[in-house]
C-alpha cells in the first residue's frame, strides 16, 4: 500500500511459558516493593478523589508521561512490567511519570458505599485536568490501555491543548449496542467477574493456550482489585458512547485527535477490530499504527522490549531524541542516556533543527518520498 512504512525490531520472545511466566504468578512481579521515588497522592476533582502516583518533578516545558490502565487492572497490574523494563527506564528518567488509577481501582481501595454513582467515561476524562493542574504540568503524553485508552482519547478531544501525544493500546472507539449489552449481561450471569474481565483482556486463543499468564491475572484481578468497585467500572465502560471521531475530510466539521497518536494492538488481541477502526478515523499524517506479532491482549506485558522501541521512535517523531544505552553493544564505553529536544516545524522538513529546551515542540511527520521532504506521510503500519 502506497505511503506505508514498515519497521522491524529485533525478535524478542513473548512472555508466555516457562520460568518467566511462572514468576508472574507471584504477586511481587506485579506489585513490586515500594519505590521511594514514587509518591502517592489523592487529588480532589469535580467527580471525586483520584489516586495517582508520581515520580519526578516537571522539567521546564517538557511534558509529563501520564498513564491510564484498563478495566480490571490498576496502574501496577497494567504498567509495572513495561515501566520497569530497563530500556524504558532509560527513557522515562528524563520525564516526570504520573500513573492514574481509576476511582476505587488502586491497591487497598475502600469499597464504595451503597448507591455510589461511578463517573461516566466522559467524567473520568474530565477528572484529569485536576491532575494536570495539581502538579503544574503544561501538557502530557498519555499512555492508555483499553478503557484507559478511551479515557485518554476523550480527554484529548475535550482538552486538546493539554495533550502533546497519545499511545493508545487496545482502544475501541465504538459504544456498546443492545446486542453487546445483552451479551455482557449474559456473560455476567454465567461467569465470575474476573473471568468476564479476562475475556476482555485476552483472546479466546490466549485463554486456552496461555494458561500460566491468564491464571496469574485471574488471581491478581480477584485478589488485588476491590470486586464491587471493579463491577461499577466494568458496567460504566460497557455503557460508553461512541468516541465520535472522524477522519478529516470525510464529513463536514470532522472531529478527531489533533495530537500525534500511536495505536498499538497485538496480532492476537480481542481489541484488534476496534483498533483498526479507530485507525481509519484518525488523521493519517499524524497517526502510527503498530501491530505487534506474538503479542495478544497485553503487549506491554508480553512484549515490553518491542513496545519500548516503538515508543522511542514515537518520541523521536515528536521532536525528542533519545540517546540510549544499548546493552547489545560490546566493548567500549557507552555514553549515559540523555534526552534532547529538537524544535521542528509542522511541515515535516528535516533540513534544520536546533537543540533547545524552550517552547513546546510541534508535531513532526516524516516523509521518505524520493521527491523530497515536503510531503507528509500516511499512517505508518508497523509489523514487529
Amino acid at each position: 500500500m502506497a505511503g506505508l512504512q514498515e519497521l522491524r525490531f529485533p525478535e524478542e520472545k513473548p512472555l508466555l511459558r516457562g520460568q518467566d511466566a511462572a514468576e508472574l504468578e507471584n504477586s511481587d512481579t506485579f506489585l513490586l516493593a515500594v519505590d521511594t521515588d514514587w509518591k502517592e497522592h489523592d487529588i480532589e476533582t469535580p467527580y471525586g478523589l483520584l489516586h495517582v502516583v508520581i515520580r519526578g518533578s516537571p522539567k521546564g516545558n517538557r511534558p509529563a508521561i501520564l498513564t491510564y490502565h484498563d478495566v480490571g487492572l490498576n496502574h501496577k497490574l497494567c504498567f509495572n512490567t513495561f515501566f520497569n523494563f530497563e530500556d524504558m527506564q532509560e527513557i522515562t528518567k528524563h520525564f516526570v511519570v504520573c500513573h492514574v488509577d481509576a476511582p476505587g481501582q488502586q491497591v487497598g481501595a475502600s469499597q464504595f458505599p451503597q448507591g455510589y454513582q461511578f463517573p461516566s467515561m466522559e467524567q473520568l476524562a474530565a477528572m484529569l485536568p485536576s491532575v494536570v493542574q495539581h502538579f503544574g504540568f503544561k501538557y502530557v503524553i498519555g499512555i492508555g490501555v483499553g478503557a484507559g485508552a478511551y479515557v485518554l482519547a476523550k480527554f484529548a478531544l475535550i482538552f486538546p491543548d493539554l495533550v502533546e501525544g497519545l499511545v493508545l493500546m487496545n482502544i475501541d472507539p465504538n459504544g456498546k449496542g443492545w446486542i453487546d449489552w445483552a451479551a455482557t449481561k449474559l456473560s455476567g450471569l454465567t461467569s465470575t467477574l474476573p473471568d468476564t474481565v479476562l475475556s476482555h483482556l485476552f483472546s479466546q486463543e490466549e485463554l486456552v493456550n496461555n494458561t500460566e499468564l491468564v491464571q496469574s491475572y485471574r488471581q491478581q484481578i480477584g485478589n488485588v482489585v476491590n470486586q464491587a468497585n471493579l463491577q461499577l467500572f466494568w458496567n460504566m465502560y460497557n455503557s460508553r458512547r461512541d468516541l465520535d471521531i472522524n477522519r478529516p475530510g470525510t464529513v463536514p466539521n470532522a472531529k478527531t485527535l489533533r495530537c500525534p497518536v500511536m495505536l498499538v494492538v497485538g496480532d492476537n488481541a480481542p481489541a484488534e477490530d476496534g483498533v483498526v477502526e479507530c485507525n481509519s478515523k484518525l488523521d493519517p499524517t499524524t497517526t502510527t499504527f503498530l501491530k505487534m506479532a506474538d503479542s495478544g491482549g497485553l503487549p506491554q506485558v508480553t512484549q515490553p522490549g518491542k513496545l519500548t522501541e516503538a515508543f522511542k521512535y514515537f518520541l523521536q517523531g515528536m521532536g525528542y531524541i533519545a540517546y540510549l544505552k544499548d546493552r547489545r553493544l560490546s566493548g567500549g564505553a557507552v555514553p549515559s542516556a540523555s534526552m534532547t529536544r529538537l524544535a521542528r516545524s509542522r511541515t515535516a522538513s528535516l533540513t534544520s533543527a536546533s537543540s533547545v529546551d524552550g517552547s513546546r515542540p510541534q508535531a513532526c511527520t516524516h516523509s521518505e518520498s524520493s521527491e523530497g521532504l515536503g510531503q507528509v506521510n500516511h499512517t505508518m503500519e508497523v509489523s514487529c
